[in-house]
């Protein structure tokens, strides 16, 4: 039998799902946070970078985020949600880059929407208003 799931928050997934990139994000000074949404729920994740450094002061070996620095990250991030609309699909991306030892994060929400299953709906809408007479 299986046990009914609470599902968890769209935030709470978001920081479940940044925790889990951890490791990579301490290997980093900059990249791109990638997180693909379907049904308000974390579908694929994963990270965006140049594994080469465009400015001659950064070198490769220059290190990554510490761990105080992805859990700012995982904050803002979340604070940052509060700024998606209702949509429910479609894709987010946090860019973040470590200039001058300070963190800095900026978001994009992409939403998506599937004419066909809007024209199904609308169909179906129509058809139970004919039904019953309107």
């Amino acid at each position: 039998m299986v046990q009914d799931q609470v599902p968890l928050p769209l935030a709470r997934q978001v920081d479940v799902a940044i925790s889990q990139l951890e490791d990579e994000l301490k290997r980093l000074t900059a990249g791109t946070i990638v997180l693909q949404i379907r049904d308000d729920n974390v579908g694929k994740f994963g990270l965006r970078h140049l594994p080469l450094a465009c400015e001659e002061q950064q070198p490769a070996e220059s290190g990554g985020l510490t761990s105080m620095q992805v859990a700012a990250l995982r904050r803002m991030a979340v604070q940052a949600l509060r700024r998606k609309g209702n949509w429910t699909h479609g894709e987010i991306c946090y860019d973040f880059a470590l200039k001058n030892g300070k963190l800095n994060l900026s978001v994009q929400f992409e939403s998506n929407y599937n004419m066909a299953n809007m024209l199904f709906r609308l169909k179906k809408k129509r058809n139970v208003r004919e039904a019953a007479g309107d």
